[in-house]
């Protein structure tokens, strides 16, 4: 077989895959009244917001988890126990907090992932 003859039937087998996408592209029209309005397309509809649950207030001790937390400062605590609540149920979790509260933020993070595990 002579190396342009590849080529040629390289480029054959290529705009023959283009031309079959693009045909399975191509919608047929369908029967309208003349002057009836068209049928608007239906849109899926929007996803409902995923529920929420209040965080914890900056002053509360969190519940007793499964695990010694008592060395960590009280931000871990309710971030761990906020992102735990999480894992199980509605999210909860205070977004000022997580943004600009590490100690909050590693503490949710890892009681997130710590809760889904179970």
């Amino acid at each position: 077989m002579h190396a342009g003859s590849r080529r040629c039937g390289c480029a054959f087998a290529c705009a023959l895959a283009v031309a079959l996408v693009l045909s399975g592209c191509a919608t047929t029209p369908t029967e309208t009244t003349p002057g009836a309005p068209s049928a608007p397309s239906a849109a899926p509809p929007p996803e409902p917001p995923k529920p929420t649950a209040p965080p914890l207030p900056r002053s509360a001790e969190p519940p007793a988890p499964k695990l010694n937390l008592s060395g960590f400062p009280l931000p871990y605590r309710q971030g761990y126990a906020d992102g735990c609540a999480s894992a199980t149920g509605p999210e909860r979790k205070d977004a000022t907090r997580f943004s600009s509260d590490m100690n909050y933020r590693t503490g949710w993070t890892d009681g997130s992932a710590l809760c889904k595990k179970k």
